[in-house]
């Protein structure tokens, strides 16, 4: 980390859409996670770095159903040519999608995650990010998920913010977890100005 933050290229949004921040359904501390991820954004536009919002299309008669108000992306997109909506059928970011080829295209080497659910899509696109070379920063204030609930005979109730700990510590060592949203810094890749 630099005396100023962590330096990245891209932001990745997973799956911020209403049924996850919004209701009963919502995730533990939600207004929390909508506070970071907006301050991602804002600032990520700011700087000219690519914003790139996953939107999961949930099967028929889950709370993000496609095309349905919990579907929607809670914070709002500023189409163009730094900032884009993917849409995906799979807890993978990059599985059947395109971002693959939109980060390699925008010349992003490192990028931060951010989003919902932690041990789901946002792992699972992290992952994947990983696994492509790149450098990735998940800061730990920015992703959620929901408690586990008991197993009779395997565990008592699992608190989600022990599971969004397990989910970054599973990703192993080729993760760079930062304790705040605000320690991402971005920056433009070399060649786009």
């Amino acid at each position: 980390m630099t005396p100023h933050g962590v330096p990245v290229e891209a932001l990745l949004v997973v799956d911020v859409q209403s049924a996850a921040v919004l209701g009963d359904r919502a995730v533990p501390e939600a207004a929390r996670l909508v506070d970071r991820t907006a301050d991602l954004i804002a600032r990520a536009r700011r700087s000219g770095a690519l914003v790139v919002h996953i939107q999961n299309d949930g099967a028929p008669g889950t709370g993000d159903e496609a095309h349905t108000p919990g579907w929607e992306l809670h914070h709002p997109v500023e189409a163009g040519p730094t900032e884009v909506v993917i849409r995906k059928t799979e807890d993978d970011g990059f599985d059947g999608t395109a971002l693959g080829g939109l980060l390699t295209d925008s010349g992003i080497r490192a990028l931060a995650i951010c989003g919902v659910m932690s041990e789901m899509c946002v792992q699972a696109t992290a992952r994947t990010a990983l696994a492509l070379g790149h450098r990735v920063v998940m800061p730990h204030d920015a992703h959620a998920t929901h408690d586990i609930p008991a197993a009779p005979g395997i565990s008592d109730a699992i608190p989600a913010a022990v599971v969004s700990r397990v989910a970054e510590w599973a990703l192993g060592s080729g993760i760079e977890v930062v304790a705040h949203a605000a320690d991402v810094v971005f920056t433009v890749p070399p060649g786009r100005h």
